[in-house]
């Protein structure tokens, strides 16, 4: 291991081991800060984009797939002159790198990313602060011609990993198996050992949940897990009971029946509110959207009707001093956007009314197609937004997946700022454009948003 790879290792760690202790509090922060990055996961492409928010451009896009580590054609992204489709892609011989990027959870002390490979199984660990992934070796066929690392293998958790959230702490990182009944506990310490070649074991136990787990999120102490799932309409509540070392001891307290707010029994995406009070589900195929509170009995709050085919995705909350609101992004295409461009569209509910009488009170459009993940900076006043669908030809910026910026100053009256098209990966062989962005997360250095709820390192 050479000794830049060992420094990094030896700094998350303790960053990990810092995390454990109180969060402090923090001061507002100006918008854009000059660390500040977006992170944005492409699931077709396995890559993640980079933006630069201070100049709404992608800087830089993290490789993790595993073309052109040889120079011989099977290899290759590019063979022959023939571009692969995206979806024929992973499918080449020898292809051992990420299939189906998705998720991208911040550690508490902001050093790493965690991303899961829905089709690889796995859970790749990404230093947020030098855009590469941890665990990478160098490539033995080096050569002008290949690329110089060769691409880890991260952490095997199981079939269908799916959104992955560390713990308040940073000692644990739970990983939802979807395409299972059970949660991946992962010790982060270990796995930045195991995914550096060291004899560690970084799964520490599997955690028995509901049918199909789709997203994990904790509550503002970090006591409590909420655990909701694609196949069952129910949501699994776990106390995390941690021991001295820092690590959970997990223990169901109740499973919830929410199969009056989920009639589709597909729960994408939950996440809890800035002040720690409510946890927000998105009911998919139910088109709607239920708030509870975080406190047992964990009462239902509010159950909020978006209308026919709305297909709710993720939600973000926004607090300034011109309102407090509750956005979810619609996976709906609209064919009369703005400009008669087709278009997605993002809900406005006003957080401020009682819990009861929150509904929709506005909708604008999100500037793309089929809106996916969407991430406030921690000044609340800029909103990003990821698609999941290419730009159609003739508009801006044709056959580019794109992410969208609004200023949001005034939360009830978000303003477009511009489009961010994602662009390509250049490879040796070839560019493979950024595509399919399911996942993204705003990441200000020492100071994370990490499922709704400001933390910082001590």
């Amino acid at each position: 291991m050479d000794q830049a790879r060992r420094d990094f290792l030896g700094m998350a760690a303790a960053g990990l081991a810092t995390a454990a202790l109180p969060a402090l509090a923090q001061p507002a922060e100006a918008s854009g800060g000059a660390q500040d990055r977006v992170f944005v996961t492409n699931e077709d492409s396995n890559t993640i984009a980079v933006i630069d928010p201070r100049t709404n451009k992608v800087e830089a896009t993290i490789n993790l797939t595993s073309f052109d580590e040889d120079k011989r054609q099977p290899f290759r992204f590019v063979t022959s002159g023939a571009v692969p489709t995206h979806a024929a892609m992973v499918q080449k011989p020898l292809y051992r790198g990420c299939i189906g990027a998705r998720g991208a959870a911040v550690s508490p002390d902001t050093s790493l990313l965690a991303i899961a490979g829905r089709g690889s199984g796995n859970v790749y660990l990404v230093d947020a602060r030098h855009r590469s992934v941890v665990g990478n070796q160098p490539n033995p066929h080096a050569d002008p011609s290949v690329n110089p690392d060769r691409i880890s293998a991260g952490v095997l958790v199981g079939r269908e990993p799916h959104d992955p959230a560390f713990t308040r702490n940073g000692r644990e990182l739970w990983v939802p198996v979807r395409g299972e009944n059970r949660i991946a506990i992962i010790d982060a310490g270990r796995a930045l050992k195991q995914v550096a070649g060291e004899d560690a074991q970084a799964v520490r136990l599997y955690l028995p949940t509901l049918d199909g787990p789709s997203q994990v999120c904790f509550d503002d102490t970090g006591e409590t897990a909420f655990v909701a799932g694609q196949r069952e309409a129910k949501v699994d509540v776990f106390s995390l009971d941690f021991g001295a070392d820092g690590r959970s001891r997990p223990d169901r307290v109740v499973t919830l029946d929410i199969s009056g707010e989920d009639k589709g029994a597909f729960t994408s995406h939950l996440k809890v509110s800035a002040d720690g009070k409510e946890v927000w589900l998105a009911h998919k195929l139910g088109d709607a959207l239920s708030s509870r509170s975080t406190q047992a009995p964990f009462r239902l709050l509010d159950a909020i009707a978006l209308g026919k085919d709305a297909r709710p995705s993720h939600v973000e909350f926004v607090r300034n001093n011109k309102g407090s609101v509750v956005y979810a992004s619609f996976a709906r295409v609209d064919d009369k956007g703005p400009g008669g461009i087709a278009s997605s569209r993002i809900a406005i509910i006003d957080h401020s009314a009682a819990p009861g009488a929150r509904k929709v009170v506005d909708l604008f459009s999100s500037h793309g197609r089929e809106a996916s993940a969407l991430w406030t900076n921690p000044a609340n006043d800029r909103l990003y937004v990821a698609h999941e669908q290419d730009e159609l030809l003739h508009t801006p910026n044709p056959a580019q997946t794109c992410c969208t910026v609004f200023d949001v100053s005034d939360p009830f009256a978000p303003r477009f700022i511009t489009q961010v098209p994602l662009g390509a990966l250049r490879l040796p062989s070839g560019e493979l454009r950024n595509k399919r962005s399911v996942s993204l997360v705003y990441v200000r250095p020492a100071l994370s948003r990490a499922n709704g709820v400001t933390i910082s390192p001590s």
